[in-house]
């Protein structure tokens, strides 16, 4: 299975005359997963950086052959950039994808796209007015075994639905401020609850109740389990925590004639339909991030000023999901209360 964290060290690549060039908004360890895998490529190439720490930015900017910039308005100013990667704190998402839209630069912001619908909405209004390219960087999203899944779905081959479950478990909360400060929008649920909400999205679109019960620490929810109900009765299961390992991370589907069961769903690069009559089938594809960034570039490179693939309706749609958790759960971020 593709592993984003175990890579071999491959030479640098020298970028090829018409590559993508990104100006990447934040330099911390997702960051720089990123732009090991989309410069290897030689298709992209990262020529402006930006923190609120400039010596981050001057250091990244070394290791890919950047420029280091103060703030986004002066890599927008002075860089060469063909597009903004947003990849901060939660909290600051909003912020940077309105000033690129205000520059007329097109953006590929990581999710959560905002911390809340209002926003999300807000930034896709603002989008729109000024026809300038915005996308959600979901990774699942562009997925070509995510999308396999669907395929399979949308032909029947599960035939009648029994069981959809989907848990995302992780431990790795206790030193990441990102996860444990309100101020930043800190919590499971955005980081990573939103992937399981995404996918069952992405399979079965908004549900008609949604159900959230969760453990709320400090401002803080730990963890929760999701029930999104769906008119024909279907109820979807989801467990999300980032202080334990008992649900890992995995996607269960069963129908009257087959199933899939994968692990690490959110990136895989494999999964397989068990039929209960006929043979098995195993479908394989890319589970890096080059795919989002590839999707991206086309898209703005034919003018699109919205996403095909990753279209408003959707980021939009998961946002109202998540924000109705939220208030079941009573989870308020310190920035909101002051509104």
């Amino acid at each position: 299975m593709f592993n984003r964290f175990n890579k071999k060290k491959d030479e640098a690549v020298v970028p090829a005359p018409d590559a993508f060039r990104w100006c990447f908004v934040g330099t911390g360890t997702l960051a720089a997963q990123v732009a090991d895998e989309i410069t290897k490529t030689g298709r992209h190439a990262v020529t402006a950086v930006c923190s609120r720490r400039f010596e981050s930015a001057e250091a990244f900017a070394e290791k890919y052959g950047a420029e280091a910039y103060h703030d986004l308005n002066e890599a927008l100013a002075f860089g060469q950039v063909d597009g903004v990667y947003v990849v901060t704190p939660h909290s600051s998402h909003y912020e940077y994808t309105k000033a690129a839209i205000e520059a007329g630069v097109p953006v590929l912001c990581e999710k959560p796209f905002s911390t809340d619908a209002k926003k999300t909405r807000e930034l896709f209004a603002l989008a729109r007015d000024r026809k300038v390219y915005v996308a959600e960087a979901m990774w699942t999203w562009f997925s070509p075994v995510a999308h396999k899944v669907k395929q399979w779905l949308d032909d029947g081959e599960f035939g009648e639905l029994e069981k959809v479950n989907i848990s995302y478990h992780s431990n790795f909360y206790r030193n990441l401020d990102r996860l444990t400060n309100p101020e930043k929008a800190g919590g499971a649920l955005l980081d990573i609850g939103i992937y399981p909400v995404t996918y069952i999205y992405r399979l079965f679109g908004r549900p008609k109740k949604v159900i959230c019960r969760g453990k709320v620490v400090d401002g803080i929810d730990r963890g929760e389990e999701i029930f999104l109900q769906y008119p024909d009765g279907m109820v979807c299961h989801a467990t999300v925590s980032m202080e334990d390992l008992r649900g890992l991370e995995r996607l269960e589907i069963s129908g009257t004639k087959a199933s899939i069961r994968q692990f690490m769903f959110h990136y895989a690069d494999k999964v397989k339909l068990v039929r209960k009559k006929g043979r098995n089938e195993l479908f394989c594809g890319d589970g890096s991030y080059t795919n989002e960034f590839d999707c991206a570039a086309a898209e703005i490179r034919e003018g699109l000023t919205e996403s095909i693939l990753v279209p408003p309706k959707a980021t939009k749609d998961v946002m109202v999901i998540l924000d109705e958790c939220r208030r079941q759960m009573g989870v308020v971020y310190p920035f909101e209360e002051q509104r």
